[in-house]
């Protein structure tokens, strides 16, 4: 069974891509004063997932260029809504099977990064994404 907070953090991704629902790739794309453009916060999204689910978790990168354009920080860019939701949906399908085995037990470890743990929680860094898609 699904540990509850994961079937709330699936939800909350469910909400967000409706809210992404009919955005053409030329609104996508619109920048309105420094803030970023869409597809820009989709891959920034992405990084998020992987970093979170995929390389913290499991040592997995599978888009290594997410660290480099869309991490906190990372230049303004206008990528396309259609390349960075598809990187959105193979990123989070591949992180799904580690999240569907979370306990409350596992919740409670430590992410690592190079061996070493990063002093968050699972659950913390799940509060912390969760809070990012709204």
């Amino acid at each position: 069974m699904t540990h509850p907070l994961i079937d709330q953090f699936r939800f909350t991704r469910t909400e967000w891509l409706r809210g992404l629902d009919g955005v053409q790739e030329d609104d996508a794309s619109r920048h309105f004063g420094p803030m970023n453009s869409i597809g820009w916060i989709v891959g920034h999204l992405t990084w998020h997932e992987q970093r979170y689910w995929l390389e913290r978790a499991q040592s997995i990168v599978l888009f290594p260029e997410l660290n480099q354009r869309f991490a906190y920080g990372s230049a303004m860019s206008t990528p396309s809504l259609k390349e960075m939701s598809d990187l959105w949906r193979t990123v989070t399908l591949t992180a799904d099977p580690y999240l569907d085995g979370l306990t409350a037990e596992t919740m409670l470890t430590d992410l690592m990064l190079n061996g070493q743990p990063i002093g968050q929680s699972v659950g913390s860094a799940l509060r912390r994404i969760t809070y990012h898609y709204w």
